[in-house]
């Protein structure tokens, strides 16, 4: 299995409807996708300064799963549209479980 976890951090002037679009459009992303097992994404809850803004963590059986998931044009969509106008800092990491 691979973890697909993303941390986001927004720009100050991005507005609470624009955050909330993010997850929206998120949201419509699992239905498309194959080979994904888990996918649960929110915003910081501020328990601690310093924090990203928002967190995506996906599941993929495997990846080649995974790989499809980056290239879907859904998903590439949902980033160009709603996230990277309002991003400042976006970090990624996958990993074997």
């Amino acid at each position: 299995m691979i973890r697909h976890v993303v941390v986001i951090t927004w720009k100050p002037e991005a507005t609470q409807e624009q955050k909330q679009e993010v997850s929206a459009a998120l949201a419509t992303l699992p239905p498309l996708l194959t080979g994904l097992l888990n996918y649960s994404f929110g915003h910081d809850a501020a328990l601690a300064d310093g924090n990203a803004s928002f967190a995506v963590v996906a599941d993929f059986a495997d990846a080649e799963s995974y790989l499809a998931y980056r290239t879907h044009p859904a998903h590439l969509e949902v980033i160009n549209r709603v996230i990277a106008p309002i991003s400042v800092q976006r970090r990624a990491v996958q990993f074997e479980c």
